[in-house]
C-alpha cells in the first residue's frame, strides 16, 4: 500500500492543501510533502490525527478496496438464446442486474421478437447496429433502423420485433431480463 498516495487523495478529495491538513493536525507543511512522497512514515498516533482530519479512520485506510472490473470482452458474455422467439440474449456486462442499468446485446434472427414486457417504472433506450426494429409500445408501434435509436419509459406493455433480423444495444432501467 502507498501510504503517502492515499493520504494525498484524501487530502485532494477534502479541497484541503498541504497547509491546511499541516494546520489541522499541527505539523509542518514540510512533513505532510514528505509523507506524500513517501520519503517520512507517520508515528501511529501521528497517522490517527491526519486521518481524523481526513475524515476516516485507520480502519477504513487501511482497507483495500476491491477494483471493479472495467473493461469486458465478448469471452466475459453471459447469453441465452431462445428458440420460440426467434433472439439470442448477451449480457455485455456480467452481473448487471445488480446496477441500475442493465446493457444487453440483441440479436433478432429474422422474424425473432422478445416476450411482452408488462409496464414498469424505469427507462429503455437502444442502438440500432443492424436492420431494423418494430418497437410495440402499447398500441403504437414506431420502426428503428440501422444507426437510429430509441429511448422510452415503459409505461405500457411493451416488445420489440425484427421482420428481417436485426442486432441492437439495448439498456434499461431497471435490470428486466
Amino acid at each position: 500500500m502507498d501510504i503517502g498516495k492515499k493520504i494525498r487523495d484524501l487530502r485532494n478529495q477534502k479541497g484541503l492543501t498541504q497547509e491546511e491538513l499541516a494546520d489541522r493536525a499541527e505539523l509542518s507543511k514540510g512533513f505532510i510533502s514528505q509523507l506524500e512522497r513517501n520519503l517520512t512514515s507517520p508515528s501511529i498516533s501521528t497517522l490517527q490525527d491526519l486521518l481524523q482530519c481526513l475524515g476516516t479512520s485507520l480502519s477504513q485506510f487501511f482497507q483495500e478496496e476491491e477494483e471493479d472490473q472495467i473493461v469486458f470482452s465478448q469471452e466475459d458474455y453471459f447469453q441465452k438464446e431462445d428458440t420460440e422467439l426467434n433472439n439470442l440474449i448477451q449480457w455485455i456486462i456480467p452481473n448487471a442486474q445488480k446496477n441500475e442499468m442493465e446493457p444487453i446485446l440483441l440479436t433478432l434472427q429474422p422474424g425473432g421478437s422478445t416476450y411482452p414486457d408488462n409496464p414498469h417504472e424505469g427507462e429503455e433506450f437502444g442502438y440500432i447496429l443492424n436492420g431494423t426494429v418494430t418497437i410495440h409500445l402499447g398500441s403504437k408501434t414506431y420502426s428503428v433502423k440501422k444507426g437510429e435509436s430509441f429511448y422510452f419509459r415503459p409505461s405500457k406493455t411493451h416488445y420489440l420485433r425484427s421482420v428481417r433480423g436485426a442486432k441492437l444495444l439495448w439498456v434499461t432501467t431497471p435490470p428486466s431480463f
